[in-house]
């Protein structure tokens, strides 16, 4: 019985060891929590530069840890191995990974709103109601759905093509290069379309399809977030909440500062070409929304996502524990 007793003793403290370093495993020498934040390159990404550059002079809260990555599936498997802490990803990508993980993680706040535009080279385009009949190139995922989606609340019949250029950067390559038939419409995103117009000075915004998603949707148009793994979350609240308001500071100051901003996005890798990002800043529409605000917008946004392709979403809905609301 005695020997019973020292056993099972042994497998207690032995399990609350484990946990005591389950619980500390992420704090560094210094004391700080260690963070690994990964971002996408492009417009979801920008808001991070200036986090990303404070971090190499220490003069932040935790240890941050920054990669930058151009497929943003290859965050997604990160996130599900556990190779990432934090990840700023596309909003329906956070709701496939919540749904995959059944769970495992939660969005902490949203950081871009809408980013694309109709483009032409014609002048045949002045309002949506132009779009009837037309067929408009559009990369696939995302820009297809939204486009989809405001076509459909406005009537409109129109051939949508997400499959001739599925990647954005393919799709400003031909429309610069001329490729598409005479006139030919398409939506790209910034900063795709700050390259397209000073590479090919014919080409004209015809619309802003985040102007044309609020005339037919109260939920805003919003693309891009940052999520959390769940597991690290549970054991670092304090760090997550303090890289939060760190995060939101470095959004502002893009949104401010877009000399130092586009220096600081290309020094950091997160965009090659910093007049380009300089010019493309304002129109990226980069925001900090958490809390309600931020469940509201993205639980209308899934929604409208979810009429046009439920795939698109992961199929099912979040529930209300897919949002960090503090």
């Amino acid at each position: 019985m005695k020997k019973l007793i020292l056993l099972l003793s042994i497998i207690v403290l032995s399990i609350a060891v484990l946990a005591s370093c389950g619980d500390e495993s992420a704090i560094g020498e210094n004391g700080k929590t260690n963070v690994r934040v990964a971002v996408l390159n492009g417009t979801t990404g920008f808001g991070m530069a200036q986090l990303m550059e404070q971090s190499t002079t220490d003069n932040v809260s935790n240890n941050y840890t920054f990669s930058v990555e151009q497929d943003p599936q290859l965050i997604a498997s990160q996130l599900i191995n556990g190779d990432v802490d934090i990840a700023a990803v596309p909003t329906n990508l956070a709701s496939v990974l919540y749904n995959r993980t059944k769970g495992g993680i939660k969005v902490i706040a949203l950081n871009t709103l809408g980013v694309l535009y109709v483009v032409e080279t014609g002048d045949t385009v002045k309002s949506i109601a132009d779009l009837e009949g037309k067929t408009i190139y559009t990369p696939a995922q995302n820009p297809s759905y939204i486009l989809q989606y405001i076509l459909k609340k406005n009537n409109i019949n129109a051939v949508v093509d997400d499959y001739s250029y599925s990647q954005p950067e393919a799709l400003r390559a031909a429309v610069v290069a001329g490729e598409l038939s005479s006139n030919a419409i398409a939506v790209l995103p910034e900063p795709m379309v700050t390259i397209a117009s000073n590479n090919n000075k014919s080409l004209r915004v015809a619309l802003d399809l985040t102007a044309e998603w609020n005339k037919v949707e109260s939920s805003p148009l919003v693309q891009g977030c940052v999520v959390v793994r769940n597991e690290f979350l549970k054991y670092n609240k304090d760090a997550v909440e303090s890289f939060l308001g760190e995060y939101k500071a470095s959004l502002e100051f893009v949104n401010t500062n877009t000399d130092e901003a586009a220096s600081l996005i290309v020094k950091h890798g997160i965009f090659a070409n910093e007049a380009v990002a300089k010019k493309a800043i304002p129109n990226c529409n980069i925001a900090y929304i958490d809390g309600s605000n931020m469940k509201n917008y993205l639980n209308g946004f899934l929604l409208a996502l979810q009429s046009i392709n439920a795939a698109s979403i992961g199929t099912n809905m979040p529930t209300d524990d897919f949002y960090f609301i503090k």
